[in-house]
């Protein structure tokens, strides 16, 4: 009896385009004699390669956008701690008028 075997493909779309890259590159070197010359590999070619410039550009885009979010964090942090200082100024000036720090733009909820 055969031993059955299992070829899996990965999720991930960066093995997914390495992976279609080298079997077209295979299909493209046999020639003629790939078994695979009815599945139109050749066509896919510049399908690939775009899809490879896609997901290259994609990752430079996730790294542009990490670093814009640290950069907007390391600038948020000390209008936050601002932010809080000013409320809790403001209620101690304003303790018997809270409603008031709504003019300033704060949420102000007095229910109880």
């Amino acid at each position: 009896m055969a031993k059955s075997v299992r070829v899996k493909i990965s999720k991930s779309p960066e093995n997914i385009l390495n992976l279609a890259k080298m079997v077209a590159e295979k299909n493209m070197l046999q020639g003629p004699a790939s078994p695979l010359n009815s599945l139109n590999w050749n066509s896919q070619m510049p399908n690939i390669d775009r899809a490879i410039e896609f997901h290259k550009q994609a990752k430079e885009y996730q790294r542009m956008a990490e670093q814009a979010h640290e950069q907007r964090d390391n600038l948020i942090k000390p209008l936050d701690d601002l932010l809080k200082q000013s409320r809790d100024l403001l209620k101690a000036v304003y303790r018997h008028e809270p409603k008031k720090l709504g003019e300033f733009g704060y949420t102000v909820n007095d229910t109880v």
